[in-house]
């Protein structure tokens, strides 16, 4: 709408998800685990991996008398390295790299720490795992959003009653394998979530209970920001509950656009007010009546000066939203004014023969001029328009260019 003009509130206030959560390793990561567990170097290519992987899983199969857990490891270790997306993440953070869906079970990296090192190798954590949050939106006006709010509302969530049980189907481990015979020889193991238990390993009775919360909504809020009640989400067997989060969705207002702590408003002035002089009454959020006004003999112009087309604007200082966490410290309000000047026929000749004799650098009359051969009344015009004129623009119009010399032409005669 502006060009290259910096204030853009006017457009949405998104980043794209992979497999791999952006975690940082810790100390002393260890990232040749899965290359032991296959007995490949860590240069080692796909051929090579794959080919240590069949060999492995026949010798170590349930079937034919292997270790079971073995057997796991091997498979754990070939779905990671045979991804190159997943090895990269495990050649440089570990297990720690590979998230939920790399590789590791339903418990994701959780179930590799223990597959791998035993339960209590991984650093970084204690206690039970927290359960998934839960995401409301909550509609907000910019007055709201100004002057703050609390609101009261209702929610429902699971909550377990009595004892927790382990699983007898997965026997705790929230996960079955299952095997698939793909050719004659050769076989795959694919672990998957037990349908007994969703995956928790655990099992207990839920109810319902209903919570009214009450949702404070401080000054200076912004869209998108979360207002969080700890461990209010349903209830799981064996994990903490997770977190209710309240996302604030900032209504559009009918007067103003919010960048940061900032206002913007948009004020049309004819071209008498923009050199004359331009007073403006308007409510504020809080419910003031301010007045906000020109100084005398300031000019109001079309653009800024400057070498791109800006729009002119002026500051109204400490006008804006109030900050978050120190409401006193306001931003600014801006006021970007649009020039109407007059249309067609609304001047008559004394008012233009008054502007004519106020205004600075009048029109050079040249009726008398001797040698004037012609005279024309320019019209309107777009210039988007602009290089499509002449001859050369028409459908009709002969290519030069034709590579064999000569182009047919009909002719009818009449």
């Amino acid at each position: 709408m502006f060009g290259g003009f910096p204030f853009d509130p006017f457009s949405g206030g998104g980043g794209g998800g992979g497999h791999f959560h952006a975690r940082g390793p810790s100390q002393d990561v260890d990232t040749t685990k899965l290359y032991e567990t296959l007995e490949v170097s860590k240069d080692a290519d796909q051929k090579e991996i794959k080919k240590a992987y069949r060999k492995l899983s026949r010798q170590h199969h349930p079937d034919k008398g292997g270790d079971e857990h073995k057997f796991k490891e091997i498979n754990a270790a070939y779905e990671i390295l045979s991804d190159p997306d997943k090895r990269a993440a495990y050649d440089k953070y570990g297990l720690e790299g590979v998230s939920e869906d790399g590789g590791g079970g339903a418990d994701g990296a959780e179930d590799l720490f223990s597959m791998f090192f035993g339960g209590g190798a991984r650093r970084g954590r204690s206690g039970p795992r927290k359960g998934p949050s839960v995401n409301h939106p909550l509609k907000v006006s910019l007055e709201d959003l100004y002057n703050g709010k609390t609101v009261k509302l209702a929610v429902s969530r699971k909550v377990i009653v009595g004892e927790v049980t382990e699983c007898a189907r997965c026997r705790g481990r929230g996960a079955v394998m299952e095997v698939r015979q793909l050719a004659p020889g050769m076989i795959q193991q694919v672990q998957r979530p037990c349908d007994g238990c969703n995956g928790q390993g655990n099992q207990a009775e839920t109810k319902n209970e209903r919570n009214v919360l009450e949702v404070h909504v401080e000054k200076g809020m912004k869209h998108n920001e979360k207002i969080t009640f700890r461990n209010m989400a349903d209830e799981h067997p064996g994990r903490e509950a997770g977190d209710i989060n309240f996302i604030i969705q900032e209504k559009e207002h009918s007067l103003f656009k919010r960048k940061g702590a900032d206002l913007l408003v948009i004020r049309e002035v004819s071209l008498n007010q923009a050199l004359c002089g331009y007073s403006w009454h308007f409510s504020h959020l809080d419910g003031r009546k301010i007045l906000v006004k020109t100084r005398p003999g300031e000019i109001i112009k079309p653009e800024m000066n400057t070498e791109e087309a800006v729009p002119f604007v002026k500051i109204v200082a400490s006008e804006g939203m109030p900050s978050r966490g120190n409401p006193f410290v306001r931003g600014n309000l801006f006021v970007l004014f649009r020039v109407r000047f007059p249309g067609d026929n609304e001047l008559t000749s004394d008012q233009i023969n008054t502007l004519r004799s106020v205004l600075p650098d009048p029109d050079v009359a040249t009726d008398d001029d001797e040698e004037l051969e012609e005279e024309h009344y320019m019209e309107h015009a777009d210039l988007r328009h602009f290089g499509k004129g002449g001859a050369e623009q028409r459908n009709d119009a002969y290519d030069s260019d034709e590579e064999d010399g000569a182009r047919p032409v009909q002719c009818q005669q009449a």
